[in-house]
């Protein structure tokens, strides 16, 4: 199978980012030669302090230009410094992220077209393969034949989510949708598949592969069998049909997901305690009509007084439509069937065996009993508080009963009322903002990363034709010893016609580009349908950057962040100022960009984020730990008036009331994976395979927590059993793997070693840059010199389980 590996990375962790817009969430997507010269590299000591600024003359203008250009972006291109920044600027039109083909819609089309053509002469290159040495080329054939599908499929589902302009984005949709069908008839064929097993079963070809060709050569073997192509063409056939019927059902589980009751209505009496102003816009004549899913009912559960009314809100809440359950059951039972067309025993096992360090599914139960046992003694402290809270306030209403019951509709209500009391009268969040400008971030960000890993973010003017619209900023990753090595392209602005959905998109991947192939493509240089390129290295990667390196010539990596953070339109003078969770967002999606930026390696099916989907979280979760730490707070949060460094106290404040019921919040998410677990196991095949019960009963045998009262059916609600079913335990499992890093490797931030140097090279060298092309558990194993974890059994998975998460703060 030709896997289309992730491409637009769109985490758990930055979805669940939208339920503060209180906007809907969006189902994730499944799976050069440097214009910019290097600096001289900075051979100084890092001490445990914060390092001595040793930039130079040209990095120091490149760190000012940095805040210029996402603070006041009206002005900064005008000026001749930026201008001065790329010298021989070309005007006509170079094509999206610099892709020749992709100047105008019929481009998209071209570009489709001409690499079906160029696929197709790779495919018969494989399936002719008869010699040893021929057999020993078939793993980089299939990595560059799954590079040339991705090159289209990748930027045109991009530019499908992004681009503004609808004739662009109705081309990019025939051309995504040109090579998907041109992919699904390669997978209908058993040809690749058995040119692969028989590479494998040759000693002599595997002995000459590196690590990584095994690697990937595995990977594929394993999607191969994932696609049941070995099957009789009566199952294979079968096995289509169910995918396809997954698909649909899973769009409309999404889509028509709804509440048993659309309203719920009260009488506006019983709403005291919430802002009248919110209550008053749902009454008419005295009664609330307020609709169940709309952000109201979520403030209505910490505010209103009257308890029987939470308990109405609650219950209408937590109940979705019979339809979503019966939709969201049967969904699952065809996921079960395509597990046993293929061959494995539960999806669960399907899905969990290659793509994810924990491999099976009693690996993840390992897991989460070892997460809950740990987190269980700090939720039951949490319900003991909660529980003093609800007597001390039933006492101060003269409404004493014998036995003080904590409900799941009391919760919400109560947690709020002891974080009031734990806030300051200063409105920290509002204060908080006022050092966080958006340019100042990016800054920090840069200075962060030239500390940590001797690479720093230098903004590159755009071209004519290069970017999809007037706010995306280009910036060029430089290290101090490589040069050039990646470009990420920046669309953080909010637009009415833009996703809210903060995301990560590899446009395109690392890979090393051979010399035959760059001849080969230069041969056709110029033909009908194809651009006139200036060079054969132009022409290798569709005039996107290439780097030279070592003799070997790579496609840079290309990114995209996309985020939605507010500037006033009306006044362009005051930058975009940052909520501390926005800023926290920004710092994990650039987590997972210094992931693909880090991660060159050689081929483009293990590059970058393309590994194991719970390992994939880890890098941007760990950057959560270092945007809390006061010395990397000190690089760059300064008040954006006044310049005055940001108090520590103010972070540390805001940080000790969001981490109030932390363990609590996090029980919730410990039983969901469960929940995702048994949905895809076995047990769907039971004829008495009831969703709800199952979900209910969990609940009642893990949670310290009120659990949900019979008749609600909140499963319903569950999204991302869609795009995450059997891996919902990922982000729980990262969050783990990133505080061990933190605490091990970078000693939690104590005595500045969030900016020690040999802390960061040691994070690089046993973990970021070999991308999927290592098993992450010796990278884990190596980087926090744990050997314990080398095996990546079970018995690693409980030991990681035993680590839990601590939720202090540095003061």
């Amino acid at each position: 199978m030709i896997a289309m590996r992730p491409g637009p990375w769109t985490c758990s962790r930055c979805i669940r980012q939208i339920s503060r817009a209180q906007k809907r969430v969006a189902v994730p997507q499944r799976r050069w030669r440097s214009v910019a010269p290097a600096t001289a590299p900075d051979n100084g000591a890092y001490s445990h302090g914060l390092p001595a600024d040793r930039s130079t003359a040209s990095a120091k203008h490149d760190d000012a230009l940095l805040r210029q250009l996402f603070d006041f972006p009206p002005t900064v291109e005008s000026s001749s410094g930026f201008r001065n920044l790329l010298q021989g600027t070309k005007t006509k039109n170079v094509g999206l992220f610099r892709n020749k083909y992709l100047t105008s819609p019929q481009g998209f089309v071209d570009f489709a077209n001409i690499t079906i053509e160029r696929a197709s002469t790779l495919v018969d290159k494989v399936t002719n393969a008869s010699s040893i040495e021929e057999y020993k080329t078939l793993v980089r054939d299939l990595d560059r034949l799954s590079d040339l599908l991705c090159r289209v499929l990748d930027v045109s589902d991009f530019v499908r989510i992004t681009h503004p302009d609808a004739n662009i984005q109705n081309a990019a949709s025939v051309a995504w949708s040109r090579v998907y069908m041109y992919m699904n008839q390669l997978n209908t064929s058993t040809a690749l598949s058995d040119q692969l097993g028989k590479a494998l079963e040759t000693p002599d070809v595997v002995a000459s592969w590196t690590e990584e060709e095994v690697t990937v050569a595995k990977l594929l073997q394993q999607d191969f069998k994932k696609s049941a192509i070995h099957l009789p063409k009566q199952y294979r056939d079968t096995f289509v049909q169910v995918s396809q019927k997954i698909s649909e059902l899973g769009s409309v589980f999404v889509d028509h997901m709804e509440p048993e009751q659309r309203y719920i209505e009260l009488p506006s009496s019983k709403l005291r305690g919430i802002d009248p102003l919110i209550a008053r816009k749902m009454t008419r004549r005295g009664v609330v009509q307020m609709p169940t899913l709309a952000p109201a009912t979520a403030v209505a559960l910490r505010r209103v007084h009257d308890e029987d009314t939470r308990k109405a809100i609650y219950c209408a809440t937590r109940t979705a439509a019979k339809h979503s359950v019966t939709t969201l059951e049967s969904m699952l039972r065809l996921r079960s069937q395509l597990a046993d067309l293929s061959g494995f025993k539960s999806y669960g096992h399907m899905t969990l065996q290659d793509k994810m360090m924990a491999k099976t599914p009693e690996s993840v139960h390992q897991f989460l009993q070892a997460l809950s046992g740990h987190n269980s003694s700090s939720v039951e402290a949490e319900v003991a508080d909660l529980l003093a809270e609800k007597r001390k306030q039933l006492q101060a209403a003269h409404q004493v009963a014998e036995e003080v019951k904590l409900q799941a509709w009391d919760k919400d209500y109560y947690m709020e009322n002891i974080r009031l009391g734990m806030r300051s009268r200063r409105k920290t969040d509002d204060f908080l903002a006022a050092y966080f400008s958006l340019g100042t971030v990016m800054q920090g960000l840069s200075r962060l990363f030239s500390r940590l890993y001797g690479i720093r973010l230098v903004p590159r003017e755009t071209l004519p034709g290069e970017t999809w619209h007037p706010d995306v900023r280009r910036l060029d990753v430089v290290s101090d010893t490589d040069g050039h090595v990646a470009v990420l392209y920046c669309d953080l602005f909010y637009r009415e016609d833009k996703s809210p959905n903060p995301a990560h998109f590899t446009v395109r991947c690392s890979r090393e580009i051979l010399p035959d192939e760059i001849q080969q493509v230069w041969e056709q240089n110029g033909r009908e349908g194809s651009p006139t390129f200036e060079s054969p290295l132009e022409a290798a990667n569709d005039g996107m950057h290439v780097s030279q390196q070592s003799g070997s010539v790579k496609q840079l990596p290309t990114i995209a962040l996309v985020c939605d953070f507010h500037q006033d339109k009306e006044d362009r003078s005051q930058p975009a100022l940052l909520e501390y969770y926005q800023m926290e967002t920004l710092f994990h999606e650039m987590g997972h960009a210094i992931h693909s930026v880090l991660a060159r390696t050689s081929l483009q099916n293990v590059a970058g984020t393309r590994c194991a989907t719970d390992f994939a979280e880890l890098p941007s979760t760990l950057m959560e730990h270092f945007c809390a730490d006061p010395s990397v707070l000190a690089l760059f949060a300064r008040h954006y008036k006044t310049d005055e460094p940001l108090p520590y106290q103010m972070v540390a404040e805001r940080l000790h009331v969001s981490n109030r019921f932390k363990a609590s919040e996090r029980e919730n998410q410990i039983i969901l994976a469960m929940l995702d677990q048994q949905y895809h196991s076995p047990a769907v095949r039971d004829g008495d395979f009831d969703s709800t019960q199952i979900y209910l009963d969990l609940q009642r045998k893990f949670g310290k927590l009120p659990p949900d009262p019979q008749g609600t059916r909140w499963q319903g609600f569950f999204g991302h059993l869609v795009g995450y079913g059997s891996t919902y335990y990922s982000y729980l499992f990262d969050q783990v793997l990133s505080e061990r890093v933190w605490r091990v490797v970078f000693s939690a931030g104590q005595n500045g070693a969030a900016l020690d140097r040999e802390n960061g090279e040691r994070l690089k060298e046993n973990l970021l840059k070999w991308g999927g092309s290592r098993d992450p558990w010796r990278c884990l194993s190596n980087a926090l010199q744990d050997e314990r974890l080398i095996d990546g059994d079970e018995k690693a998975m409980r030991i990681v389980g035993s680590w839990g998460i601590k939720d202090d703060v540095q003061g």
